[in-house]
């Protein structure tokens, strides 16, 4: 593993009882790893200290996303790569992010082109993301977003903390989302650039109907946390008509929602103007 040069990137990583797919990962990596372990009961936390270069925090339980803010907190770089633990960013990626980044000081995201799998496609959202209807600030590197997927994103680490990082009540899965909109709240840009690239070889390890509650869970959570009360209801109406796995997303919010609603606080008309039509162009955004 070889240090950025620089000195101006960390890569994060969140991981819980998935050695092998860690280990398999971590050799890829050209900058200073910070590996944040949720709980892992298979051996990770003593593999990654045995590994050159990686440094490990253990927190003795799953704490999801936020396990991403631990690292973020313990880096001492300008700017921090995030990667799961089954990801890797490509050779010459995380120079190539941190020039942008430094070129781009209202950039307080990059989010890359994340190529999937053993053919390594690009994933749908990519294409979402470059056609986002939003434009491209003349002071941005890309067309401006409001969606990324967290293993191919970079952030200004001052810019990640400020907004507070990721969310507990969202814990995981879509957890992008509310971190996106308050970015773009504080003035941040966020932008999809193409010229960085992240590699992606899903875990087998995943149950997909899971993922699906989770996914409807997080969504409804999301905007109860920071979109209109209209948007809450079709977000609701939705997951009450989108089949058993939807529905029982939609039972899961019930026990967070005390939470998100005391968390709750409305976006700036201009950027819930942006989400908007975005909600309307394409489901990602």
């Amino acid at each position: 593993m070889n240090a950025d040069p620089l000195g101006r990137i960390t890569v994060v990583v969140a991981t819980r009882d998935r050695r092998g797919d860690l280990e398999r990962s971590l050799a890829h990596h050209e900058a200073p790893v910070i590996v944040v372990d949720n709980g892992s009961s298979d051996g990770t936390v003593e593999a990654v200290r045995r590994w050159p270069g990686a440094d490990v925090v253990t927190l003795g339980v799953n704490r999801g996303a936020t396990a991403r803010n631990v690292g973020v907190a313990r880096a001492r770089t300008p700017y921090v790569a995030f990667a799961d633990d089954d990801s890797w960013w490509a050779p010459g990626a995380l120079a190539r992010a941190a020039d942008v980044l430094d070129a781009h000081p209202r950039l307080g995201l990059l989010a890359a082109l994340v190529l999937v799998g053993a053919s390594e496609e690009p994933d749908p959202v990519c294409a979402q993301m470059a056609s986002a209807p939003l434009g491209t600030s003349a002071d941005l590197p890309g067309p401006s977003v409001l969606g990324f997927l967290a293993c191919g994103a970079v952030v200004r680490r001052s810019a990640f903390l400020a907004a507070g990082g990721f969310d507990e009540v969202v814990f995981f899965y879509g957890e992008e989302e509310r971190l996106a909109l308050d970015l773009a709240a504080s003035g941040w840009g966020l932008a999809y650039v193409d010229s960085v690239t992240a590699i992606h070889h899903p875990s087998p390890a995943r149950d997909p109907d899971a993922r699906r509650a989770l996914a409807t869970r997080n969504s409804v959570l999301t905007a109860c946390l920071r979109r209109p009360w209209r948007v809450v209801g079709r977000r609701i109406v939705g997951a009450a008509r989108g089949g058993p796995v939807a529905r029982a997303g939609l039972a899961a919010v019930v026990p967070r929602l005390p939470r998100a609603l005391a968390a709750r606080r409305r976006l700036p008309r201009h950027v819930e103007a942006a989400r908007r039509l975005l909600d309307h162009s394409s489901p990602a955004g």
